[in-house]
């Protein structure tokens, strides 16, 4: 009789066995002639080689399917050990402008016409610049778009960052360490991510620097290769920070910069890094721009009524 030794570094254990080892028994109801050991993140099968052979591909099928659609049902985990071949059976009918599946398997779409071309721009190009209002899915459709890359493995990481630029408040009479005042600056990404990425994995993701949350002066000296980069409320970045960041790009790295023109929260005489970036990168090509506008506003239907009404005034 042989062993095989699994170790499950991908998944959480109680997610693929499911509660009170619900999967794991069909598991093994499915492999009558092994004998399986599930201990932590370790599972131990004893049989002959052929069949833990056909068992640790089922197994990774399972892994693959947990980690595409984190969620798994009974339905699921039987449609898996039955299919055919190596292919994923699809988790109902994926839609063209499903981006991924978020925790608890919900999909999450492109919803305006302005998001399906940031989702289709990021196939062709390498930086986007995604302009437009508050509430128009900006940094939602490009933490997905993300998100989904690392998930079919196209990137080693994400980096997250925007300028801890205060908004009428002072952030040193904020209480805590540095990391206590930054955090509130990073909700929104944090936010994004939670919807995405079931809470273990997403904390070890961040703990192993997968993905990485942080201020834009920490992205000073470095070099982003195989990374996914979101620069949010870039309209608060300095020219100076601008280049600074947009000349982080390394090998196999895809760059998108988010903004609101309208609330810049600099100071009167500090020019915009945002507007200038997209006077002076305009014309260069892999470099796309997608302007929002309220119709991609997806909060509140008084939120499209609020920009329309600023809109009005501020073009006065």
């Amino acid at each position: 009789m042989n062993e095989r030794l699994i170790e499950l570094t991908e998944v959480n254990p109680s997610e693929l066995f499911g509660v009170n080892n619900r999967y794991l028994e069909i598991i093994k109801n499915h492999f009558p002639k092994l004998k399986i050991v599930a201990r932590g993140s370790r599972i131990k099968a004893y049989g002959e080689t052929e069949v833990l052979d056909e068992f640790e591909k089922r197994l990774q099928m399972l892994i693959d399917y947990l980690h595409r659609y984190n969620s798994l049902d009974d339905n699921s985990v039987e449609r898996l050990l039955l299919a055919n071949g190596n292919d994923i059976p699809v988790n109902g009918t994926k839609d063209k402008d499903t981006i991924l599946y978020g925790v608890n398997g919900r999909a999450i779409k492109a919803r305006t016409k302005h998001q399906k071309e940031m989702v289709d721009s990021m196939v062709k190009n390498d930086m986007l610049f995604a302009v437009g209002p508050a509430g128009t899915g900006k940094t939602y459709t490009a933490v997905a778009i993300a998100v989904n890359a690392l998930k079919n493995r196209e990137v080693r990481r994400i980096v997250l960052t925007r300028p801890a630029v205060e908004a009428g408040e002072n952030l040193g009479f904020l209480p805590g360490d540095l990391k206590e005042k930054l955090d509130p600056y990073m909700q929104p990404l944090y936010d994004a991510l939670r919807d995405m990425i079931p809470y273990e994995k997403l904390e070890s993701y961040i703990e192993k620097g997968v993905i990485q949350i942080a201020p834009l002066a920490f992205m000073r000296g470095r070099t982003l290769d195989e990374s996914y980069v979101i620069l949010d409320e870039a309209q608060n970045a300095t020219h100076n920070q601008m280049k600074m960041f947009l000349t982080r790009m390394g090998k196999n790295a895809k760059f998108i910069i988010t903004g609101d023109p309208s609330q810049i929260d600099l100071p009167k005489k500090q020019i915009s890094g945002l507007k200038e970036a997209l006077a002076v990168l305009k014309r260069i090509p892999s470099i796309s721009i997608i302007y929002l506008d309220e119709k991609d506003v997806m909060r509140h239907r008084l939120v499209k009524q609020i920009i329309t009404a600023f809109k009005a005034i501020d073009s006065e």
